[in-house]
Parts: structure tokens; C-alpha cells; sequence
């Protein structure tokens, strides 16, 4: 929980997801990385797949290429399988993470387990500083049973995937921008503080309810509803209250690279020539060397 003595972030911006398509026709909500929020530095795109029609997910994402970034899966409903051209595998299923490092290059699939069904999760897309982007492909898979639940007083609790939350450690390490990544449950009309590293970009993404995120001048305080992302300020906390209702949101933070963003597809680098050169590498049977 934050101090009093802490900076409390307030909401700069609201952005609410667009309901788009990807992979096979996977029907998702696009919350980082439409026209209008293409990214924030680290974070290049945040995906939220919601639906218990199978037409809506079973073609999933075939095969398909990453370099230069790092994708997070986190399942809250159902199960897919990642399989890759290494030939790693794993099962995401409800409760469950995995963060993969892409680095030099990996071509992989996410297929659902399942024929019918509740499939709910989310894909962030995590950019590399320039000194990592070539680095060893990386796998965290994390079972639901290895993410630490802590407390938060009275108000509720929140999953630790990444950074610390009233002194526990998340399950992911060894990340480059240092993230922080909860899932947090609010009990109705409840209020919790939560810190945040002061040198992180911060977002805090609701999923189910509607909440208000405070700030120490009244007008200044934002709601939010299930499907809207507030953007934070500058600060080290932040303190958010439930609706009537119960209320569930993701935290996230990372350290920013303030580095040159080049993007194409499925490869992001630093420069159009690395775009052009992953992209040969692609066709030439190279990105995995």
C-alpha cells in the first residue's frame, strides 16, 4: 500500500478499446496500439479477447514471426497452447502468464484449447531496449498456482505477475524495463493505494466494473468503466475506489527507453534499415539464427 507521503498519479488521458480483429480472425478489443494511442513508451499494444462464442477465437493465431519486443499472455478464462519452430510448447490456462521474450526472432502459434467456451485474457506487447533486441528467445510460463495473491487490507487483493506489491515479488524476473503488473480485485465501495516506481510509464486498465482513480484536488479525480484505459502522471502512487459494484483492473508500469521506435507487422526495432533487414531474414529463413 502507498504512504501518505507518496505523489499520487492522476488520470492524463482516457482511452477506450476498439473492437478490431487479428490472427485468424480472433475477435479482440485494441486498447494500445490503434491509430489514435499507437504506443507508450514501453508498452507498443494491449489486447483484451473476450468471448464465449467459439466463432469468435477458434481459428486463433497460426503461425506467425516476432523480433525486438517481448509479448505477456495473461489468461483469466479458458486455454490456449503455444508451440514454436524451437520446438517449445506450453499450455496458458485461466490464471496463468507467460512472457516471452522474442528478442532475435521466434515463429510460434497460439491456438485455443477449446471448442466452446469462455476464452478472456490479455496480450501486451513489451518493447526491448536496442542492446536486447538480438538477444536469445526467452519463455516464463507461469502457473496460476506460482502468481502470489497479497492482501490488500481490507479492500480486496491483487495477483503479483511482475514487480512488488506490499513487499511480495512478482513471479516474472530479469526484465528489461523493470515492470510492474498486477491484477486487482476491489471489493464494492472499497479504496486501495498502490505504488509505483516514479520513473515508470504507468497504466491502469479496468476490466470489469466501473472505479474512480483520486487525485489530491477533487476535480482532478477520473471514473473509468470496464474497457477504458487511464493513462497516469507523473507520481509514486496511486489510489483508486470501486463503484457500488466490485471492481477488477490491471496495473502496469515499466521503465521507459526513450529510444526511436521502428515498427512493422510483427517486428519492432530502432531503425527502417533493422525493419528491412528482420523482414529478409524472415523470408530467408534467418530470424531464428
Amino acid at each position: 500500500m502507498s504512504s501518505p507521503a507518496e505523489t499520487l498519479r492522476v488520470v492524463t488521458r482516457v482511452v477506450r478499446g476498439q473492437d478490431t480483429s487479428d490472427g485468424a480472425g480472433v475477435r479482440l478489443k485494441r486498447v494500445i496500439g490503434s491509430p489514435g494511442f499507437d504506443h507508450v513508451d514501453p508498452f507498443l499494444l494491449l489486447d483484451e479477447f473476450k468471448s464465449d462464442s467459439s466463432a469468435d477465437y477458434i481459428a486463433g493465431f497460426p503461425d506467425h514471426p516476432h523480433r525486438g519486443f517481448e509479448t505477456v499472455t495473461y489468461m483469466l478464462a479458458g486455454s490456449m497452447e503455444h508451440r514454436d519452430h524451437i520446438g517449445n510448447t506450453g499450455l496458458l490456462r485461466a490464471g496463468s502468464a507467460q512472457w516471452m521474450t522474442a528478442g532475435h526472432g521466434i515463429i510460434h502459434s497460439e491456438m485455443p484449447k477449446q471448442e466452446h467456451g469462455l476464452l478472456w485474457g490479455f496480450q501486451l506487447w513489451v518493447n526491448l531496449p536496442a542492446r536486447d533486441k538480438l538477444c536469445p528467445p526467452r519463455y516464463q510460463d507461469i502457473a496460476p498456482e506460482a502468481i502470489p495473491e497479497v492482501a490488500l487490507g481490507d479492500a480486496g487483493s491483487a495477483r503479483v505477475v511482475a514487480g512488488e506489491c506490499n513487499g511480495v515479488t512478482g513471479a516474472v524476473n530479469g526484465i528489461s524495463v523493470a515492470p510492474l503488473y498486477l491484477d486487482v480485485t476491489l471489493k464494492a465501495d472499497a479504496t486501495c493505494s498502490l505504488s509505483i516506481p516514479s520513473s515508470h510509464t504507468a497504466f491502469l486498465y479496468l476490466y470489469e466494473g466501473a472505479a474512480r482513480v483520486q487525485a489530491p484536488v477533487a476535480e482532478d479525480t477520473r471514473s473509468l468503466r470496464a474497457g477504458e484505459l487511464g493513462l497516469l502522471g507523473a507520481g509514486d502512487g496511486v489510489r483508486v475506489t470501486a463503484s457500488s459494484t466490485a471492481v477488477r483492473f490491471l496495473l502496469v508500469a515499466g521503465r521507459p527507453l526513450r529510444e526511436p521506435v521502428a515498427r512493422y507487422g510483427p517486428f519492432v526495432m530502432n531503425t527502417r534499415e533493422e525493419i528491412v533487414q528482420a523482414v529478409d531474414d524472415f523470408r530467408n529463413g534467418r530470424l531464428l539464427a
